[in-house]
């Protein structure tokens, strides 16, 4: 005679088994739900059934979780990227006037001392699809020589600074590329914030 298990039991292999290897066929799911089969004398109960069926359940959402969350992270790439028409142009002339204004008070402030030739190099930020300025980082370079008087060789102590740009969180592309587009860009107040990327640099460099 066949008890309440065997009854649940039976219904699970006909439906739920059959169902749940579909689905799970139909997401590519690395843990997979496979049919049921025991040997004729071997009987399971409906409470490991129902404990397969939990395993699988829990198998397929841990298995879908990482997509979700990488199909919701942020993509960054290079601002400039992002970039068209008026404020492309308005950016790269910022860029070039950042340099300008550098070169002009570098010997009377910053290339002072050992380092006295530092020479600014690239000023790249990061933004991502939504508009949203990751981070600017604008490196310079320096050397330091020294000749050594009895043998004529001369030794070089080369640096490098990383210096990022004081943003506040979550600053626009538009707003910063606005903000730049001025006659001296590295005086001008960066947006959110009272502060200026010399202010930046002189925590820096």
């Amino acid at each position: 005679m066949a008890t309440n298990a065997d009854a649940d039991l039976g219904v699970f292999r006909r439906a739920d088994a059959s169902s749940f290897a579909v689905a799970a066929e139909r997401s590519e799911l690395p843990c997979r739900l496979v049919r049921f089969v025991h040997p004729k004398e071997q009987v399971m109960s409906a409470r490991n059934a129902l404990a397969s069926l939990l395993f699988a359940i829990v198998c397929g959402f841990g298995a879908a979780a990482p997509a979700s969350a990488a199909s919701s992270s942020a993509s960054y790439s290079d601002l400039g990227d992002r970039l068209a028409g008026a404020e492309f142009e308005a950016w790269y002339g910022a860029m070039g006037r950042l340099r300008e204004d550098f070169d002009q008070i570098c010997g009377d402030t910053f290339c002072e001392g050992d380092y006295s030739n530092i020479q600014p190099l690239r000023l790249r930020c990061s933004a991502d699809a939504r508009g949203r300025v990751g981070q600017c980082v604008w490196t310079f370079a320096a050397s330091n020589e020294e000749i050594d008087a009895a043998t004529g060789r001369i030794s070089v102590q080369p640096k490098v600074w990383r210096c990022r740009l004081p943003l506040a969180p979550m600053t626009s592309v538009s707003a910063l590329v606005g903000a730049l587009d001025v006659a001296e860009p590295l005086y001008a107040t960066l947006p959110g914030t009272s502060k200026s990327i010399y202010d930046g640099l002189s925590d820096c460099l």
